[in-house]
Order: C-alpha cells, then sequence, then structure tokens
C-alpha cells in the first residue's frame, strides 16, 4: 500500500481514503465460493470471518475503519440479537453510510432491525412506552449524560413509538431470512410532545432533526472521533466531568461538522491534515482486532480464501474483543483497558508467531527490504538490523532502555550476512525473531 501511495503528496494521500468510492470493492465471492457460511452468517463467527477478511483484503481501508468506530458508538450485539445475518446487515449499513451525513445515520440506525432488537423497541407502543432506545439514543449515540431530563427521554420514546420489524421466517430448515423495518400506525403516539425545549406532535425524525441541532451533540460526536482516531480519551461515561484532552481541536472539528450540515467526511479531512492527527501518531493502544488485522498485513498472511479465515474471527475474542458482541450497550472500554496480563501475552503472541513466520510473502518482502537498507554490501551490524525491524514495525520510536535491550538481544549471534544461501536463511530467522522481540515491548503494546 504504501509504495503505492508514496508518489502521492500527504493531502492527496488523504483525499484517496475519503474517496473508497474511487477504487473497486473487496470481491467477496472468492471467500464465499471457499466459505460459503460467510455469506449468510449462521452464526457470529461466519459474520466476524466476512467483516475480518474485508478489513485485510479490501480496498477501501477507510469505509472498513468508519464502519467499526460506529459499532464502538452505536454497540450492538449478537448475543441478543439472535441473528448474525442481521448484524452483517448492520454493519453493511454502517459501510455505505457511515463517511456520510450523522442525521440520515441516526434515521438508518433507528430503522435498523438488529438495533430496534437489541434495544426492544419493537416493544415501544403508546399503551406502555419503552424507553430503552430513547435513553441510549441521547445518553450514548448522540449527546452524553447531563444534556438531557428524564422528561426528555420518556417523550423521545413516545416519539418513536411504532418504529418496529417485522417478523422472519422461523430459521430452520430454510436458513435465516431477512427482518425488515416497519411502521406501526396503530402503535405510535400521536400526540403533543415537549422535548429539550421545543414543542409539537413530533415523531422519531423530528426528534433526531431537535438533536442534531444541539451544540452536545456536535461535541459528542466529534470528541468519539477524536478518542477513536487521535488520542485516548476518558471512557465516555466520564465525560461530563472530565473536559477534551484538546479543547481547541474539538472545537475545529465541531465547527466543519456543523458548517456543513452535519456531514463525516469533511471532519474526517479536518482532522486527518490536522497538526493534532500528524503530532499524536502512535499514542494510542491498538484494539484487538487492529492488532490481528494490522499483523496479517505486516506479514502478507491470509491474502486470499485460505482454510484458517474459518477460525481468525476467534483472534481479537482471545485478546478480549469479541467482534459483533460488544460486552454492553456502552460498547468496549478502549486505551490500556484492552491490556491485561492475560491479553498481553496473547497480543504478544499472536504477532511473535506471524512475523516468524518466514515463508509468508509480507515477511518475505520484510526481509527484502531490510536487506536493501545495507550501505555495507551483504552484512549488517546487529543494530542496524534492530532500527530497521523498527522502521517496519511502526516506524515505532523506543525508549533508550529499550533499544540497549534489543541491541543486547540481537548482538548475540553477532553481525549478520546474506552472501550465501544459508546466510539468506539466517537473515530471514533473525529479522522474524527481532520483529517478535519488538512485539512484546511496551512501546508497541501500549503506543
Amino acid at each position: 500500500d504504501l509504495d503505492n501511495l508514496v508518489h502521492e503528496d500527504y493531502e492527496s494521500v488523504v483525499e484517496i481514503l475519503l474517496d473508497p468510492e474511487s477504487t473497486d470493492e473487496t470481491d467477496m465471492f472468492e471467500l464465499y465460493r471457499h466459505l460459503p457460511q460467510a455469506e449468510s452468517p449462521w452464526n457470529v463467527l461466519h459474520a466476524q470471518t466476512d467483516w475480518i477478511y474485508r478489513m485485510r483484503n479490501g480496498a477501501r481501508p477507510l469505509q472498513e475503519k468508519m464502519a467499526l468506530f460506529w459499532h464502538y458508538v452505536f454497540a450492538t450485539g449478537a448475543s441478543k440479537v439472535e441473528q448474525s445475518s442481521q448484524m452483517a446487515h448492520q454493519i453493511a449499513m454502517f459501510r455505505k453510510i457511515g463517511m456520510g451525513n450523522y442525521r440520515e445515520l441516526l434515521i438508518e440506525l433507528a430503522k435498523n432491525p438488529a438495533m430496534i432488537f437489541w434495544l426492544d423497541n419493537q416493544l415501544n407502543n403508546k399503551r406502555a412506552p419503552n424507553e430503552n432506545w430513547g435513553r441510549e439514543l441521547l445518553e450514548l449515540f448522540s449527546m452524553g449524560v447531563g444534556n438531557y431530563t428524564e422528561s426528555d427521554v420518556y417523550e423521545c420514546s413516545r416519539a418513536f413509538t411504532g418504529w418496529s420489524f417485522e417478523s422472519s421466517i422461523p430459521a430452520q430448515p430454510f436458513g435465516q431470512f431477512p427482518w425488515a423495518f416497519c411502521y406501526r400506525p396503530e402503535d405510535h403516539d400521536g400526540g403533543e410532545k415537549s422535548f429539550l425545549g421545543h414543542t409539537g406532535r413530533f415523531n422519531g425524525e423530528d426528534i433526531i432533526d431537535i438533536i442534531v441541532r444541539q451544540p452536545s451533540c456536535a461535541k459528542f460526536i466529534c470528541r468519539h472521533l477524536y478518542n477513536f482516531f487521535v488520542e485516548e480519551e476518558p471512557q465516555v461515561p466520564a465525560w461530563q466531568m472530565e473536559p477534551p484532552k484538546n479543547p481547541e481541536a474539538i472545537e475545529l472539528m465541531v465547527e466543519t461538522f456543523v458548517a456543513s450540515g452535519y456531514e463525516i467526511k469533511p471532519v474526517l479531512r479536518l482532522l486527518f491534515n490536522s497538526d493534532f492527527f500528524k503530532d499524536a501518531t502512535y499514542r494510542k493502544v491498538k484494539s484487538p482486532l487492529e492488532v490481528v488485522v494490522g499483523t496479517l498485513k505486516l506479514t502478507g498472511a491470509l491474502d486470499q480464501p485460505d482454510p484458517d479465515w474459518g477460525l481468525i474471527g476467534l483472534e481479537p475474542e482471545r485478546m478480549g474483543q469479541n467482534l459483533l458482541d460488544p460486552p454492553s450497550v456502552e460498547g468496549w472500554h478502549t486505551g490500556k483497558e484492552w491490556i491485561n496480563s492475560g491479553a498481553l501475552m496473547k497480543r504478544v503472541n499472536f504477532v511473535a508467531d506471524y512475523v516468524r513466520r518466514t515463508e509468508l510473502p509480507g515477511n518475505r518482502r520484510n526481509v527484502q527490504w531490510v536487506i536493501d537498507q545495507s550501505s555495507n554490501g551483504n552484512t549488517m551490524s546487529a543494530e542496524n538490523l534492530v532500527d530497521h525491524c523498527l522502521e517496519l514495525m511502526g516506524p515505532l520510536e523506543v525508549s533508550d532502555t529499550t533499544k540497549g535491550n534489543l541491541y543486547a538481544d540481537a548482538a548475540i549471534d553477532g553481525d549478520i550476512s546474506w552472501q550465501t544461501e544459508d546466510g539468506k536463511t539466517e537473515m530471514a530467522l533473525r529479522v522474524g525473531n527481532v520483529m517478535a522481540l519488538i512485539a512484546g515491548t511496551r512501546e508497541y503494546q501500549f503506543g
């Protein structure tokens, strides 16, 4: 990817990322021919396979990254939704419009059967309003705690009465049939409502129109984007009490968001071109999913259908992130909370196992790249070997202590030469071993 983009200037690369439609869609049929379960997933592992394959092999990385971002914000879990195909449909919706207009995204979210079922809005009717969707819409999806009252939650819920979905045919023996949004006028409360200082016979779309005009909404979404792409903020429940780490950056993003009519793409353009984004490189802890996908890309593993795809969705779960099944509607706690003793061991071992596999195409390219950096014929010092591997794994800056430990370990076997076939084999092994050591450093795991 870097080789293809190296001749573009920075701003042009940003525009390429922001225009996913300019590149071909991922050819999923190659996967489906070998693993047909991924096309109409019966369980969450099949749906995970479909999505991780797109992340690993697709040519639209930011589109997938934004789908993941909205999955974090609008956390919905397969453990309750029951139909994994509905989770896949929700992610497809994020993929399609996740870089578009936020108001339109909220409307589609409110009509999404997986979300309706996740927050029980099919039980929300004028005779007995159910507040689950209304509360989370305000608390976790748009504004945050402290910017609305309990009365606003109730009135919001009234406006979404009748927003439901049609039940599907039972799964057996024909497979899972899609759910579809439906509006049940007989269940809708058409009476007058008072919401966030406005009064009228509001329906769900009216409520969303009011929400997106609130200053707290723009700040809430922009802070989420900053947290996801730039640096770790406190966990969301603390936002009412703790200010943003970079209020000026958030304000710039808010101004762009509002001026554009609540469009996401202009905010991303501002963010990626900003100094605060460029200066924050490697300030974040990788999520388990980022560890897995990044490692597959780095090593060239699973660049096509392979039997291992059937189980790759289990790897992030083993590190603490069960994709498509977050622990609650609040989603995952990120940053350093990704790391505990068990998860750290699995993260390090996963990366180390892959970077040591000398037969993988990406690792062969990595070895050749290290060789190409030599300015001393067919030999290289242990220190230079470490420096080049740090460049491959990041580029990654480490402390003097970490670098000294890496130098000392690499120096045990002395300088390296690749003049013979045995030397070339040894070179590949040593590059893999150094990269495996780097995977265990504090800097690689914690940013």
